[in-house]
């Protein structure tokens, strides 16, 4: 498809197959209504509908790589999580060489334990980088107060690990944002037919029921989209998103 067809919708593509699915479930509870204003809106609109929702989910965030990213995310977790202990050790012996006249902190140390606490991949890998340096560079020092082989190794793993699963993630992600992109027509052709809905569900209830009119206007339902869990998700989920990771295109 063209990469270079716009987006006719204004809002981030992973938010509009879930708006669409708060749309869907209005559409089919109201489904006589619909009928009785049109019978273009028989079984067969509702079913079109619906693969055009599960159509776009695939081209946005397929299962298969949602499944690699949650286990790249748990390995990094668990590898950031590994460090404290090694970061404790090495504290320990900074502190007991006293030719270092460095204290943890100027080693690179408290940085270090604030990323791996916070789970930042991006600042454990620059503080990784600069403790392995100092280890080098200090090596002798910290080997006459006991540290080994094993514990310099901890931090190189980690360091070598970390770095490699965020390249993986950052590989998946841009990916994807190139799959997404030549599939706008795809998700285009989803916000027609959302566009659609929500018009005549304007009509149908802007008079009569101002509760269902809301069901039908999009700005309504787009601030609910955060209270989901994914675009894969029931709709009615609700979920802390903190942290998570999007593919987002911007307009």
């Amino acid at each position: 498809m063209n990469q270079n067809n716009s987006r006719n919708y204004s809002c981030k593509d992973e938010e509009l197959p879930v708006i669409s699915k708060f749309a869907l479930t209005s559409f089919k509870r109201d489904a006589a209504d619909f009928m009785d204003y049109s019978p273009r809106f028989n079984q067969e609109y509702i079913s079109g509908f619906e693969s055009k929702i599960t159509s776009a989910i695939n081209v946005i965030e397929p299962q298969s790589e949602t499944m690699e990213r949650k286990l790249i995310t748990g390995r990094l977790y668990a590898t950031m999580d590994g460090l404290i202990d090694p970061i404790n050790r090495l504290s320990g012996y900074i502190t007991l060489a006293p030719d270092l006249k460095m204290s943890p902190a100027d080693f690179g140390l408290a940085q270090l334990r604030k990323g791996a606490n916070s789970r930042d991949a991006e600042n454990v890998i620059s503080s990784l980088h600069l403790v392995n340096t100092n280890i080098n560079k200090y090596k002798e020092n910290l080997v006459a107060e006991g540290m080994n082989e094993a514990l310099v190794n901890q931090f190189v793993d980690a360091y070598n690990s970390i770095d490699s699963d965020k390249q993986k993630q950052n590989e998946i992600l841009s990916n994807r944002r190139s799959i997404v992109q030549n599939n706008i027509t795809l998700l285009n052709d989803l916000w027609d037919t959302l566009s659609e809905v929500f018009s005549i569900g304007k009509i149908l209830y802007k008079a009569s029921d101002a509760a269902k009119l809301q069901d039908y206007t999009f700005n309504t339902l787009k601030k609910q989209v955060h209270g989901t869990s994914s675009t894969t998700g029931d709709v009615s989920t609700k979920a802390n998103t903190k942290g998570t990771e999007t593919v987002t295109i911007a307009k």
